[in-house]
């Protein structure tokens, strides 16, 4: 397993792509490694297909993801920069990171 923790997100330029969804409970906001979207990722039984419209969105920077953090009811993370970032900002737990094929996911439901 990889290591995501051993800088903190800011330290290093990184770039996601981020797609926001309306859902009747609030903001769905997908947030992906821009290197890895439009790839698939298998192991075992385990698939990460990230070549859907799901996950094609708009390039942003680590300030602009975090601002629309905040007002997001779901996280959706993908890639070691964007769940880095959810476990930085205390929304994922270490434990609950799925990997497949050295690449982390993560959800997040957060209370509002």
């Amino acid at each position: 397993m990889s290591c995501l923790w051993s800088k903190k997100t800011g330290e290093k330029d990184m770039s996601f792509i981020v797609t926001t969804k309306n859902a009747p409970d609030g903001l769905i906001l997908i947030i992906t490694d821009k290197d890895i979207v439009g790839k698939v990722f298998e192991e075992g039984n385990k698939q990460l297909d990230l070549t859907s419209k799901f996950y094609s969105g708009t390039e942003k920077s680590i300030e602009e993801a975090k601002e629309l953090i905040s007002n997001a009811y779901i996280l959706h993370l993908t890639g070691k920069d964007s769940v880095a970032l959810g476990v930085e900002l205390n929304f994922v737990e270490k434990e609950r990171i799925i990997w497949i094929k050295d690449i982390p996911h993560a959800e997040a439901l957060i209370a509002q």
